[in-house]
C-alpha cells in the first residue's frame, strides 16, 4: 500500500478524501495544524525526519475568501508552506497541487480557457498571483502537478458562502436563494476529484498543469432553480443584478486526453446527493448565519 502525505486534512476538500475510498487504497499520513505549521521550517524539517512518501497530495493553504478570519499575509504564507514542502522533494515521489482557475485572473472573464493561456495574465490579487507563482515554480520540479479547480462544492464547506451548499441550506430553512448576479461557472462534484487525485498518483503525465473541470458549463440560476426543485419547496430565487456576471469556467481537453476514463457525475444527481445530506444534518446547521448574505 502506498503511502500518502496529505496536508490540509481538516479543510473541506481534505475531510472528504479522508472519507473517500481513497483512504482504504493509500495508508494516508494527514497531521493537524497542531501537529505540523507547514510554514514553519523546522517543524517541516523535523517531520521529514526519516520519513518517506510515496506522494504528496497538497491542499493546506491559508484562506483569503471572504470568510477568512485573516487575510494578512496571505501570499507570503501559501507560498512559503508550497517552498517548504518542496525542499523535502527527496523524501517523496508525487507531489499533486490544488491549484486554481484564479490562476487565469479573476478580475477578467475565465471562459473556456485551456492550460496553453496559463502565465499569459497574471493575477492581481493575492491569491491569483500565489497560484501564478506557485504555477511557475511547478514548472520547473519532476513529478510536480498542478491540478486547476474552479468551482468545487460538497458536504463540509463553508455553506455560510458557498452558493451550492448556501442556497440548499437556505431552501431547506424556507428562506429566498439570493444570488449577486447570473455568471457561468464550472462546477465539480468533490467526489470526482478523487478518481483524479488516484490517476495522477499512480500514473506519469505529461504536463505539469490540468483543469480539472466537468464538460458542462452550469449557471448559478441554473443550480438555483435544481435546488429549488431537488429540496421540494417553493422557494423565491432573488437575483439583485441583470444580466452576468463574470465567466469563470475552463475547458478539459488535456484532462480527457491525459486520463481517458476520467468521469463526471449529472450535476442534478450531485445536487441531490447533498440536499439529502444537509437533510440529514439540519440539526448541525446554523440558519442564522444564512440570513445575512456575505
Amino acid at each position: 500500500m502506498k503511502k500518502v502525505l496529505l496536508t490540509g486534512g481538516n479543510g473541506f476538500i481534505g475531510r472528504n478524501i479522508k472519507e473517500s475510498y481513497l483512504a482504504e487504497k493509500y495508508e494516508i499520513i494527514s497531521p493537524s495544524h497542531k501537529e505540523v505549521d507547514w510554514s514553519d521550517v523546522k517543524a517541516v524539517d523535523d517531520f521529514f525526519m526519516k520519513k518517506t512518501f510515496d506522494a504528496v497530495w497538497h491542499f493546506a493553504t491559508k484562506p483569503g475568501h471572504r470568510n477568512a478570519p485573516d487575510l494578512t499575509k496571505l501570499f507570503y504564507t501559501n507560498v512559503r508552506i508550497f517552498e517548504n514542502l518542496a525542499r523535502h522533494k527527496e523524501s517523496f515521489g508525487k507531489f499533486i497541487n490544488a491549484g486554481s482557475g484564479a490562476i487565469y485572473d479573476l478580475s477578467t472573464n475565465i471562459s473556456g480557457v485551456t492550460e496553453d493561456e496559463i502565465f499569459k495574465k497574471m493575477g492581481s490579487d493575492e491569491h491569483g498571483f500565489c497560484k501564478y507563482v506557485v504555477s511557475k515554480r511547478i514548472e520547473s520540479l519532476p513529478d510536480f502537478v498542478d491540478l486547476n479547480i474552479f468551482g468545487i462544492f460538497g458536504k463540509y464547506e463553508d455553506y455560510a458562502i458557498r452558493f451550492i451548499s448556501n442556497a440548499i441550506c437556505k431552501a431547506i430553512f424556507d428562506l429566498p436563494i439570493t444570488l449577486r448576479q447570473n455568471r457561468r461557472f464550472s462546477y465539480l462534484d468533490v467526489n470526482d476529484l478523487f478518481p483524479v487525485l488516484e490517476f495522477f498518483t499512480e500514473n506519469k503525465v505529461q504536463h505539469h498543469s490540468y483543469n480539472v473541470v466537468p464538460d458542462k458549463v452550469t449557471e448559478l440560476k441554473e443550480v438555483a432553480e435544481l435546488v429549488k426543485m431537488m429540496v421540494g419547496k417553493e422557494i423565491e430565487i432573488r437575483i439583485a443584478k441583470e444580466g452576468f456576471g463574470l465567466d469563470y469556467f475552463g475547458d478539459n481537453t488535456r484532462l480527457k486526453k491525459e486520463m481517458d476514463t476520467v468521469q463526471f457525475q449529472p450535476l442534478s444527481v450531485s445536487v441531490k446527493q447533498l440536499v439529502d445530506w444537509y437533510k440529514a444534518h439540519k440539526d448541525t446547521l446554523d440558519k442564522e448565519q444564512l440570513m445575512q448574505d456575505k
